[in-house]
């Protein structure tokens, strides 16, 4: 089969052949018809220092994905209770929890210490066909597209992070308009968000922050969030802060422009430690909660809920997606993505 993979050390990416996965008894083997291109397979390409500290090549990258089951593991149907089927669609869980250590165990498995991620620490779904284990699939409806099945993954990081707060009527602000940061804006608009203020450098992105629902977007580079402030009527700053970009820049503009006793979840990974006006967050009772992949499986539940719910949310999470690309033209797929002129780019591996 073909797989997108890292060979050896050292930056680039090959598309070869490979053997096709096979499943073990408790393991599902899906065949991939769509995958999403994520930061993380970015910096996989790149080779940095977090690439070359964390994974061991040879391994198949990527981790967003929607496709068919193929094959159930032998002792599939017992574990699940007949739940899983061949010719199912379904997208996948990309973290792989151990099931024993203290938090699996107290059931929460998205803190996980052994927590292993599919095309990181273990061969990915860049390829014509991926196994993972049954306990971390997810059957997706007719209803949904192949394209918006395999972006799932990032859609919960953005439901993860904007569902920690309670939005009815409160003034959120998203720094990083990102996909997830855009996901997050139409989650924050459908949760009932009284005003939502999008910051980026990129106009781009934050037209499409726009279109899913921003109140006001903000190039961070010409405009500052005290004056978003006012032209919105506020007087007592951001009641909830989700913290997409993982600059340091944005982290410390928005601790400034926090109400007194609020709220911010942080999902935005920075490249180096950086200081923060720890005297502002005491002083202004600010609370700072760091949110990593997803709940299995609330997220998933509230995720496929809502999209259930609401045309409205199922088209702007849609069109977040902006380029489609068959498989062979990986390369480009991933200079589209690094150029940063797009929102979220699939790789067609059907085609």
């Amino acid at each position: 089969m073909r797989a997108l993979a890292k060979t050896t050390p050292g930056p680039g990416l090959d598309l070869i052949e490979v053997p096709e996965p096979r499943p073990g008894p408790n393991d599902v083997k899906i065949r991939v018809l769509r995958a999403g291109l994520c930061g993380t397979d970015l910096h996989l390409q790149q080779w940095d220092d977090w690439a070359a500290a964390t994974v061991h090549p040879p391994l198949v990258i990527g981790h967003e994905f929607y496709g068919e089951i193929v094959e159930l593991g032998d002792d599939v149907g017992v574990t699940t209770g007949g739940r899983l089927a061949v010719g199912q669609r379904v997208s996948g869980e990309g973290h792989v929890v151990c099931g024993h250590c203290r938090n699996c165990r107290a059931g929460r498995r998205h803190v996980c210490i052994n927590t292993q991620g599919i095309g990181v620490n273990r061969d990915g779904a860049f390829a014509d066909f991926v196994v993972l284990p049954a306990g971390n699939v997810w059957v997706q409806p007719d209803s949904i597209t192949p394209e918006l099945g395999a972006i799932f993954d990032p859609f919960g990081n953005a439901t993860h992070t904007a569902l920690q707060w309670p939005m009815v009527g409160e003034d959120v602000l998203v720094t990083g308009a990102g996909p997830i940061g855009v996901m997050a804006t139409a989650i924050a608009r459908h949760a009932g968000a009284r005003y939502i203020a999008v910051t980026d450098l990129s106009d781009y992105r934050l037209g499409l922050a726009r279109r899913a629902g921003a109140d006001l977007v903000v190039n961070s580079a010409t405009t500052r969030l005290s004056q978003v402030q006012r032209e919105l009527g506020m007087k007592e700053g951001f009641d909830i802060g989700l913290e997409m970009s993982g600059a340091p820049p944005a982290v410390r503009e928005m601790l400034d422009n926090m109400n007194h006793g609020g709220r911010v979840a942080m999902l935005g990974l920075p490249k180096d430690d950086y200081a923060v006006n720890w005297g502002k967050v005491i002083t202004h009772m600010i609370t700072i909660k760091g949110i990593y992949g997803r709940e299995m499986f609330d997220t998933w539940y509230a995720m496929s809920a809502m999209l259930q719910t609401s045309a409205e949310l199922r088209a702007a999470i849609t069109s977040v997606i902006t380029h489609t690309f068959p498989a062979e033209e990986w390369a480009t797929a991933f200079d589209t993505a690094r150029g940063g002129q797009c929102g979220k780019v699939i790789m067609d591996w059907e085609a």
